[in-house]
């Protein structure tokens, strides 16, 4: 089957998209270092603020983001961290302790000011490269040409063409072919204060045979006024290579957040991607699993509980581009007073991708009646001999358990956090690490109180 058959269906903002009445105060005198830095890299920022000045804000007269409105979005009054003259707190010692296994093999934080990073020497003499971006510009300039605007291109929309062009803050990890890197690595971005906007690329690289653990944490407190974060994530895992990767967001309730991330699998290759959304005030967030080569296998396990006036609108797809190859998502999501989530799944199956199987489900939790999820899957199939399902449910606690628990002595409150826990154990059940279990139990708690 010729290439350029096996297109992929996008939901990203187009190019076409016509220019809202509002836009953002950034100038191009705000692009990092500029001629400083190598000349592959101030290429692809120059070329993608090119993309940013052309792209408008997304309407919602566009389906990726017609449940998603903007309006409220105060673009112009954004300044980035760099410019911002008061101090600000640094990341509390609870987001900076070991989530996945008793320690880290390196640990990078990123915070309005100065970003730090460590590796353990074992690991580095690995050849392993964990890095920020600006010590990856200056280092190993041949990595981050390598990986930079592979996955994920500028053009994909507003927020993607804003991160690629401005982002000062970001990882490099890069694990050469072979590499089994035993111990998490661990990163954290840290964005407080409001009026900021703090923007991120997350690469990793993780060459044939090798394998590797990664935590990436994005939070803040929740304060006044409106906090902006944009990112992109691009995860490349080679032929029969691992990666674990484990996303949270605990975003203050006052952050509009919008991301775009993609992996790329190759041949046999393994992704276990866990994602857990417990703050922002509104979050749009694209995420795609492209398996390219035979024999691939990728599973993305998502959780989510909101409250208040929180918006969480997750778009997910799982692309199977190759013969033999596997994907599973679980999203699971409870929604509290007057929240909403969203949740927008395809699973598309490419000309010759023959014995795929790929299988999507969302389920959520109403606990109030202001509540309101929204949930709707997708199959594009284009082969023949293929095995795929998906299933979305919306529900709220059933009065007969609720009765149950309560026959049994249990109080109220301890009986709906019970069946909360319940609906939310099959996603567990696929999280391998008891800390991001643990983190997200006490999100349960915290939400019920």
């Amino acid at each position: 089957m010729a290439e350029s058959q096996k297109r992929v269906i996008k939901r990203s903002t187009s190019a076409a998209s016509a220019p809202a009445g509002k836009d953002f105060a950034f100038t191009a005198e705000m692009i990092p270092n500029g001629a400083k830095e190598a000349t592959f890299l101030s290429k692809y920022r120059q070329g993608a603020w090119k993309q940013f000045q052309k792209l408008g804000l997304p309407q919602t007269t566009e389906e990726a983001w017609r449940r998603t409105d903007l309006r409220g979005l105060r673009a112009g009054s954004f300044v980035l961290p760099e410019a911002g003259k008061a101090k600000l707190p640094a990341p509390p010692k609870r987001l900076l302790k070991p989530l996945v296994g008793a320690g880290h093999g390196g640990q990078i934080v990123m915070g309005p000011g100065a970003t730090s990073a460590e590796l353990s020497k074992a690991i580095a003499k690995q050849g392993v490269v964990f890095t920020d971006i600006a010590t990856a510009a200056k280092k190993h300039p041949e990595l981050l040409k390598k990986a930079l605007g592979r996955a994920v291109k500028p053009d994909e929309g507003k927020f993607a063409a804003m991160a690629a062009a401005l982002a000062s803050r970001g990882v490099l990890l890069y694990v050469p072919k072979g590499v089994q890197v035993e111990e998490p690595l661990h990163s954290v971005l840290w964005g407080p204060g409001s009026d900021l906007a703090y923007l991120s690329h997350i690469l990793v690289w993780v060459e044939d045979g090798a394998s590797v653990t990664y935590v990436h944490e994005a939070a803040s407190p929740t304060e006044e006024g409106q906090t902006l974060h944009s990112g992109i994530v691009e995860l490349h895992v080679g032929n029969n290579a691992e990666l674990r990767f484990v996303e949270l967001q605990s975003w203050g309730e006052h952050v509009w957040n919008f991301s775009h991330e993609r992996a790329v699998l190759g041949k046999d290759a393994r992704l276990d991607w866990i994602f857990g959304a417990l703050g922002s005030r509104v979050t749009k967030n694209f995420s795609e699993m492209n398996l390219e080569g035979e024999g691939g296998w990728a599973r993305m396990s998502g959780f989510y509980f909101t409250d208040g006036e929180q918006h969480l609108d997750h778009d997910t797809q799982q692309n199977h581009m190759a013969a033999h190859t596997t994907s599973d998502l679980l999203f699971k999501g409870a929604l509290e007073e007057r929240s909403r989530s969203v949740w927008q799944g395809m699973i598309y199956v490419a000309p010759g991708a023959q014995q795929t199987d790929g299988y999507q489900a969302n389920r959520n939790l109403v606990l109030s009646k202001q509540a309101r999820a929204d949930s709707i899957p997708g199959l594009e199939i284009l082969a023949d001999d293929v095995r795929c399902t998906h299933g979305a449910t919306v529900g709220k606690i059933n009065d007969e358990e609720l009765f149950y628990l309560l026959s049994r002595g249990i109080p109220r409150e301890e009986a709906r956090r019970l069946i909360v826990e319940g609906f939310f154990d099959p996603v567990m059940q696929r999280i391998p690490f008891e800390g991001v279990r643990g983190r997200f139990q006490q999100a349960i708690v915290d939400k019920l109180k």
